[in-house]
């Protein structure tokens, strides 16, 4: 196969050696046909030419046979060259099926664990949310406390500076009541 790869390289020695050969296969048919013709015109062939004819018939016959072996051998070859291409290719595309399979699971599972993640991650946003929710409610009712610690403080310290203007009131009244008392007595 290497040998015919090589030959077959230097294409012009393999369509030189066939044009030769198609040359000397139709010389040959020229001098089957002369001969033939000579006969007719005599009428009979002689035992010479019979013997030219043959040998000719015989060479043009090895000729053909040559040619067609030739022209069958190069088209087997390049059939087997395209064979044996599509088999290199052929498995560097299993190769690629491989890997595209591989990639293919490895994306798989890639897509998979995103889904979980995602998930997991919904659940704790869920969660989260939920948390607020309460933190939230916790701090309005916070804050209605502290409202109502801050109204009840506000009335608180009104009750307490009414309680202090009452207390300087019922001093002034006692202090004044004791002045009387102590001007009775006295």
């Amino acid at each position: 196969m290497n040998c015919l790869d090589q030959v077959k390289m230097r294409k012009g020695t393999v369509l030189t050696i066939a044009g030769t050969m198609s040359v000397i296969l139709f010389s040959n048919w020229i001098s089957i046909v002369k001969i033939q013709n000579k006969g007719a015109k005599i009428g009979t062939m002689t035992p010479m030419d019979q013997v030219l004819w043959r040998t000719h018939l015989l060479e043009a016959s090895l000729m053909g046979f040559s040619l067609y072996l030739g022209f069958l051998i190069d088209r087997m070859h390049r059939h087997l060259r395209k064979l044996i291409n599509l088999r290199k290719n052929g498995g560097s595309s299993k190769q690629e099926i491989e890997k595209l399979n591989k990639e293919k699971t490895e994306l798989q599972e890639n897509e998979r664990k995103a889904k979980e993640e995602i998930i997991r991650l919904k659940k704790e946003i869920s969660n989260l949310t939920e948390n607020l929710q309460k933190i939230k409610l916790e701090s309005k009712k916070k804050d209605e406390q502290v409202e109502t610690a801050e109204a009840h403080v506000t009335s608180l310290q009104k009750q307490s500076a009414d309680l202090l203007l009452e207390y300087d009131r019922l001093l002034e009244d006692n202090q004044l009541l004791q002045a009387k008392v102590l001007s009775y007595r006295g």
